[in-house]
């Protein structure tokens, strides 16, 4: 009996990265040229089984690369069978993502090589190497964010402002530099001040102090228009962050002895903080690109006196940081419903702010906690910038379902708007199917003829006419870039066009069942049927519209949603 192996189809990846467009460093063309050769003298591997991914302007200091991640999914789909990279950082300077890397690849079955460190996972001591040159480049991370560090402690001597975005009341300006022993000179900033600013950051702490409350401030700038320097109201974020920098604080006793007291690092004598200048505070944040920025640890903090004016005395700052702590176990929180339906959904019409639902203690005949939706703006500014009516949120939620209930009827506006939408899509599907059938042709005829610019190229050899063929190649590929473009481009028009037949009944049977089983699943359920359907809800003191998903305009007849608070004093 004659036995057939299985034909292992999977390819050759080739995975490439540089962190910036410069001519320094192996380029990405280098990296991909290397490994080819590799996979080809080891492996036999033809051009057809390789693929490349590469990554250019990105950093290793994470896995979040588009063709890195494009190229795990090959891996995860059992596309691939070999990884290989011109060196190991390409794939990533962290240790742990490397060896979450190295792990799933190997529960993957797919083979890991670096040509540089010469590094193959065949055997026990290449995988041992693999993970010792893994921790060399996680150490060389940390060798480079230490001088960072000590960077900023040398730099905190001098006070100067290194760059970003300044707080309020101040700019940024050039002042003379150091000069190199070669006799350039090293630009330097401070910080000048800018007088309106300033009397706004000191009203600020001024209110905060006589207040003692977050709340209370962020109401009391509200009331009088006041905004932040990029014309924005105020928010308790915003104010909070104004009062916990040192920046404005006085370098005197005061803040002298708080910053030691709490540990951190200060580069300056106590001699220097005689209360003529501001602070300066370097090290105060964790930034990770794509996440958050983090708050570092009080010990990890590089304080220094500044070369500019601080406002703040140092009594007052460390007071507000004192009641900024004390505050804390006290600090807002955004009140959540359990009954509400349309927290999120909900608009005041009049000034554009959200609408967010307040439990009374009392309840209504069916005996439901009675709740009140009220606008955001108008609530926290005591009426003074909106004084829109709160509406009855039980009575509000019941109505905006038995309307949507409505919306699945064929009568309905609703309706009558997906079906012209299915009419027109119809009618432009057909043009642009066209064109993507006659740009395709295009393709395949003029692949068709670089087929024969080869055969010509081969036939040419070292002549004249070799430089003909292949600039006329080079025409054709960037024609065919052209027709790729196009296609996708009608494509998009395709996807992006109203709503085609399937969309079409699926919206259609989710308004069918929405309103058969609306009422008999749970308010989280609810929830998740409207915001399916719903884009939008803005409520005007008096009437309710409701903005539908994919209208340009609300459906709902504004006169039957108007439940509005008795009492909205």
């Amino acid at each position: 009996m004659t036995t057939f192996s299985k034909i292992d189809t999977r390819k050759y990846a080739i995975y490439s990265r540089k962190s910036k467009f410069t001519g320094k460093g192996e380029s990405i063309e280098n990296q991909v040229e290397i490994c080819r050769k590799m996979l080809k003298s080891k492996y036999g591997a033809d051009d057809d089984e390789i693929i490349v991914f590469e990554d250019e302007g990105f950093t290793g200091a994470n896995t979040k690369r588009p063709q890195f991640q494009e190229m795990m999914k090959s891996c995860r789909a059992g596309d691939i069978k070999v990884v290989i990279c011109y060196r190991l950082d390409r794939i990533s300077r962290n240790t742990s993502d490397f060896i979450k890397v190295f792990e799933e690849l190997k529960s993957l079955n797919v083979k890991f090589i670096s040509v540089s460190e010469q590094l193959d996972d065949d055997n026990p001591l290449g995988k041992a190497m693999i993970m010792l040159s893994s921790i060399f480049a996680q150490l060389e991370r940390d060798i480079i964010a230490d001088r960072i560090t000590d960077n900023l402690r040398e730099l905190a001597k001098s006070g100067r402002w290194l760059g970003g975005v300044t707080p309020t009341g101040y700019k940024s300006v050039e002042t003379v530099g150091s000069i190199t022993s070669d006799g350039r000179e090293h630009k330097a900033h401070k910080l000048e001040q800018i007088p309106d600013e300033i009397k706004l950051v000191k009203l600020v702490y001024k209110k905060y102090l006589e207040f003692r409350s977050l709340t209370k401030v962020e109401t009391y700038l509200l009331q009088k228009s006041i905004r932040t320097k990029t014309g924005r109201d105020f928010t308790r974020f915003a104010i909070k962050s104004m009062l916990h920098n040192p920046v404005y604080a006085l370098a005197d006793e005061a803040t002298w002895e708080y910053f030691t007291n709490n540990g951190m690092q200060v580069f300056a004598d106590k001699a220097d903080f005689t209360g003529r200048h501001g602070i300066m505070a370097y090290n105060k944040t964790k930034q990770q690109s794509g996440k958050t920025t983090k708050p570092k640890d009080n010990s990890e903090w590089i304080i220094a006196v500044g070369k500019h004016k601080g406002i703040i005395s140092g009594k007052d700052w460390v007071e507000v940081q004192r009641l900024l702590e004390h505050n804390k176990s006290k600090a807002y929180r955004k009140p959540r419903s359990n009954v509400a339906l349309l927290s999120g959904v909900l608009f005041c019409k009049k000034c554009g702010s959200y609408m967010r639902p307040k439990l009374t203690q009392r309840t209504n005949k069916d005996g439901e906690l009675i709740y009140n939706y009220m606008c955001e703006l108008c609530e926290k500014s005591k009426r003074t910038r909106c004084d829109v009516k709160w509406a009855k949120g039980n009575e509000l939620d019941r109505e905006l379902i038995e309307e949507i209930k409505k919306l699945g009827a064929d009568s309905s506006e609703l309706m009558k708007q997906l079906k012209k939408g299915r009419k027109d899509f119809s009618e432009s599907f057909a043009d642009y199917q066209g064109e993507i059938d006659r740009l395709k042709k295009t393709k395949a005829e003029n692949e068709k003829g670089i087929k024969n610019l080869l055969n010509a190229l081969t036939s040419a050899g070292d002549t004249p006419a070799a430089s003909a063929i292949v600039q006329r190649m080079n025409e054709i590929e960037n024609e065919n870039k052209q027709i790729d473009q196009s296609i996708q481009e009608y494509s998009r028009l395709i996807s992006s066009s109203s709503i085609t037949d399937s969309s079409y009944e699926t919206l259609a049977d989710m308004l069918s069942d929405f309103a058969k089983s609306i009422d008999s699943i749970s308010v989280e359920q609810k929830r998740d049927l409207i915001r399916c359907l719903v884009r939008r809800v803005e409520w005007d003191g008096e009437t309710a519209d409701i903005v539908i998903i994919g209208a340009e305009t609300g459906v709902a007849d504004a006169e039957q949603l108007s439940p509005q608070r008795e009492d909205s004093k």
